[in-house]
């Protein structure tokens, strides 16, 4: 059986006092705004030379024109519900379009690397699920064979609580999973590589 590979970008349309609001309460809109594209770019820079489907799943409305190029990256809006619902929605549409291995990443990992997204894919050869945690409870990335809709219910979304949950639910269910490097999502000025490049910025 071929091995059919997609990965789901789920993003925010990039609005201005829409994203990155806990960054904006430091940095203010403008400033959160900016760092929010950084992130897009970032997040481009290391999926677009992936060997796998990719879908780019948009927060409000499908840009037509805009930084994902068409030719690409499918595009989408994210279904209604909670992000587990949301998530959980994405993950079956793509198992019923045929696809064997389905990763999803969200936009906010300025440490994720077109490697690491590489290394997730490989491990789904021998693992059912794969889970890169990120270091404020949450998670940046989650892979899987096929759904398990357990991992997507009763969740604290956005708290330190969800990645603990999510492998309780897999130790539970006796699933075979691994885990990735703990990389740092920006939500707070401390998590970015650089801050001073954006506390220095003249305002403009």
């Amino acid at each position: 059986m071929t091995d059919k590979r997609l990965l789901l970008l789920f993003v925010r349309n990039p609005e201005l006092g829409k994203v990155k609001t806990r960054l904006a309460a430091t940095v203010g809109p403008e400033t959160a705004l900016e760092i929010y594209l950084h992130l897009l770019q970032h997040t481009r820079s290391v999926t677009e030379k992936l060997s796998v489907d990719k879908a780019v799943y948009y927060s409000d409305k499908v840009e037509l024109q805009d930084m994902w190029p068409d030719k690409v990256y499918q595009k989408k809006l994210q279904p209604a519900g909670d992000l587990g619902e949301k998530m959980a929605a994405a993950f079956e549409k793509a198992f019923t379009e045929g696809y064997t291995s389905v990763v999803i990443i969200g936009s906010d990992c300025q440490q994720l690397t077109q490697e690491i997204i590489e290394r997730a894919f490989e491990e789904l050869k021998s693992h059912a699920v794969v889970i890169g945690p990120a270091l404020d409870g949450g998670y940046y990335l989650l892979g899987m064979n096929r759904l398990y809709p357990e991992l997507f219910r009763n969740k604290h979304w956005s708290t330190k609580q969800v990645f603990p949950e999510t492998i309780e639910d897999l130790q539970r269910l006796h699933v075979n999973y691994t885990l990735l490097p703990h990389l740092s999502d920006v939500d707070y000025l401390e998590d970015l590589e650089n801050p001073e490049e954006w506390l220095n910025q003249d305002n403009h």
